[in-house]
């Protein structure tokens, strides 16, 4: 057993007690999960302030000078204990709410001691709640320096293992530590990036000397992050296209006939492009893996028809797998008026399918009668089989679970299926080389011809009347209207209260004209019944909470009013606008808000009333709200990144890239010498739990 591999409770200092919290709160088990447990930031305490050039848009300050006087203040649950603190520049407060008979029992007036905290105004006095706070000692003026703040929790404090207390045990585990610490990048990769060893790296991030040698361990730590989970993908990428043999499809009869007479509109540029290279994958004789993305309504289903043509002209089957039923439904109508036209036997296969339909569809699945199929995860159930398996078209591919997608490889197929992954939330280029790295990518950047870009436009409540003449004029005009309401996770009935408010505002102002609601509480039929009255435009407008951001394809609705747009995140707010712009008329997107925005909220209201680029506004999304959320990157193994800010650091990124893949073009098994350390740490990833990005 290593070191690093030590439990943490034979550290001096901690214990079995405290070692029980460290790993239940901080999943830190070991010496070396401690090392690990980096600081999230680091506060300069070289400098003193003194209290009269203090105010409260500091972030942090360090004073030194005596407390004057101690009181109690207030009755019970209101109690606090308030010390005033003088420096001889000026007075000020120090409040703590908590543990005020143990601090109280510390401090002594009179005495000199060192506090540390965020300053606040209250009327003209400036104060600090719960400063750090320790005597002022000789030893005091040398202990200055950037001071590393640690991740803690409520319980870990309660056994005084706050970030200071965990400071002091990594202090304990440094210097025992440092000289067991092995380097992890080739001498070739230091040199040309000038970089720190990896031991200099971690001790410096623990107890940086200074701001610039902190500087030198974070980029010596970002970039070999970044640089390994690129060589991972990379090398994962060329193992497959090395290993895994795919169909080679390259007869097209059918797709020639669909060509000539029925394809009902010409493609655009981006949509033969994509074709082109799923072509090349498909005759290579490797199994394809790839990524398309395209915006709402920029032709992806079309695409996806297309590859499917080609492979049952090579004796293959195909099958389309979407997150919801009525995205199945919707795909399944699409495809079955190409399919029909053609002759080719299409079903559609979700967890409401009757079991006898199911019995039927399984067995024309086995013989190979059945060519295409639609449907939800109920596809990837053990007893769906098939005689070929060979196109896998993943519609809205966050929305699975990546072992799920997984069980699509096991179904029978003369060779591994090629898979079509499709997504309509644009992803940032920084973030698709990291999420995405061993899966190639296309895209459809341009709208089918035709197509009107969506006019977006802000307005605050108070013009709330002429908001609704602008919906008049258009359903007069023969148009239809959706009104969004945010769903807001804390309050359902607040979500149903302002959506009721909504509707019966609406209802008022539109007597003469029919009205649909659709909303979570609602039976899934009753949805489906509302959502299909307004299809049929029994209805003009539709009022519903988020329901519809993902679902029905209403080419005659052409404005879209989003309420409070300011609780929408960015991608949501596109994805919606998305609903509308399907015809050939000119669409509208209205963003209704109050007058009070956040700086973040004018942020997005501008960024989508000045652009439709679903690219623009995921590169704005994800400097807004870090990759946390965008995609689903939960299930990319990505998520843990210490070191690296996707939204902001896209050069690091593409350099560490581009320094994978020079390697592994000039050695692709990492055989060479200069290597054997990058193939070490590999195999130590690698065999981390079951990796499944070669299947996503």
């Amino acid at each position: 057993m290593s070191f690093f591999d030590t439990k943490i409770e034979f550290l001096k200092g901690v214990g079995p007690q405290r070692a029980d919290l460290l790993k239940t709160e901080l999943g830190i088990f070991t010496f070396g999960d401690l090392l690990q447990h980096f600081p999230f930031r680091h506060e300069d305490r070289t400098q003193f302030y003194r209290i009269c050039d203090v105010h409260e848009h500091l972030p942090y300050v360090q004073i030194k000078g005596q407390i004057v006087s101690l009181d109690m203040v207030g009755a019970t649950r209101k109690k606090r204990l308030v010390a005033r603190f003088q420096d001889g520049s000026g007075v000020m407060e120090l409040v703590w709410f908590k543990g005020l008979q143990w601090v109280s029992r510390r401090l002594k007036p009179g005495k000199e001691y060192i506090v540390f905290g965020k300053p606040q105004r209250f009327g003209r006095n400036i104060s600090i709640t719960h400063p750090e706070i320790e005597e002022f000692t000789e030893e005091s003026d040398l202990t200055g320096g950037l001071e590393p703040v640690y991740s803690s929790t409520e319980k870990l404090r309660n056994k005084f293992l706050d970030s200071r207390g965990i400071s002091r045990l990594i202090k304990k585990l440094l210097p025992e530590a440092v000289d067991k610490i092995q380097e992890s990048l080739p001498n070739f990769i230091l040199q040309r990036y000038g970089f720190i060893s990896r031991k200099e790296a971690v001790f410096y991030l623990h107890q940086p000397s200074d701001a610039k040698v902190l500087a030198k361990a974070i980029a010596r730590l970002k970039f070999e992050e970044i640089f390994f989970i690129q060589l991972q993908l990379l090398s994962l990428k060329l193992l497959r296209v090395e290993k895994f043999e795919g169909q080679v499809f390259d007869k097209v009869p059918t797709l020639t006939k669909f060509y000539k007479e029925h394809l009902p509109f010409d493609l655009t540029g981006a949509q033969k492009r994509v074709i082109k290279e799923i072509y090349n994958d498909f005759k290579s004789g490797k199994q394809m893996n790839r990524l398309l993305q395209g915006d709402v309504g920029s032709g992806k289903t079309i695409v996806a028809f297309i590859c499917m043509l080609i492979a049952i002209d090579n004796k293959a089957q195909a099958c389309m797998m979407a997150p919801t039923e009525i995205l199945a439904d919707q795909h399944y109508q699409g495809l079955k008026e190409y399919a029909d036209k053609l002759n080719i036997t299409i079903a559609k296969l979700t967890g409401s399918t009757k079991k006898s339909e199911r019995k039927v569809m399984h067995e024309q699945l086995l013989n190979g009668e059945l060519k295409i199929i639609v449907g939800t995860h109920a596809l990837i159930e053990d007893t769906v089989d098939f005689k070929n398996l060979g196109l896998c078209v993943i519609d809205e591919q966050h929305r699975f679970g990546v072992a799920q997608r997984a069980k699509l490889w096991k179904k029978q197929s003369v060779a591994y299926p090629h898979i079509l992954v499709m997504t309509a939330t644009p992803i940032p280029r920084t973030l698709a080389m990291t999420l995405y790295g061993d899966l190639d990518v296309s895209m459809i950047d341009e709208l089918p011809a035709g197509r009107k870009p969506i006019q977006t436009t802000h307005l605050f409540d108070d013009k709330r009347l002429r908001l609704f003449g602008f919906m008049r004029k258009q359903i007069e005009m023969g148009r239809q209207v959706y009104v969004v309401y945010p769903l807001i996770e804390e309050s359902e009935k607040l979500d149903y209260k302002n959506l009721m408010d909504g509707y019966e505002g609406i209802s008022k102002h539109f007597k003469e004209y029919h009205l649909s609601i659709v909303h979570g509480k609602m039976k899934p039929t009753d949805k489906d019944f509302e959502m299909q009255r307004f299809v049929k435009r029994e209805t003009q407008i539709m009022v519903a909470t988020t329901v519809i951001e993902v679902g029905v394809n209403v080419p005659n609705a052409s404005v879209m009013v989003i309420e409070n747009a300011e609780k929408f995140g960015l991608s949501q707010l596109h994805q919606l606008r998305g609903r509308v712009g399907r015809g050939a008329e000119q669409s509208y997107c209205v963003l209704m808000t109050s007058n009070k925005l956040s700086k973040e909220a004018k942020v997005r209201i501008k960024t989508m009333t000045d652009t439709n680029n679903g690219f623009e506004i995921a590169d704005v999304d994800l400097k807004l709200r870090g990759p946390g959320d965008i995609s689903g990157t939960q299930q990319s193994g990505i998520v843990n990144l210490k070191f690296t800010d996707i939204a902001r650091d896209g050069k690091i990124i593409k350099e560490a890239r581009s320094l994978a893949k020079e390697i592994l073009e000039s050695d692709p098994h990492l055989e060479q010498d200069e290597n054997r350390l990058l193939k070490l740490q590999l195999s130590k990833m690698n065999a981390a739990p079951t990796n499944w990005s070669r299947i996503s």
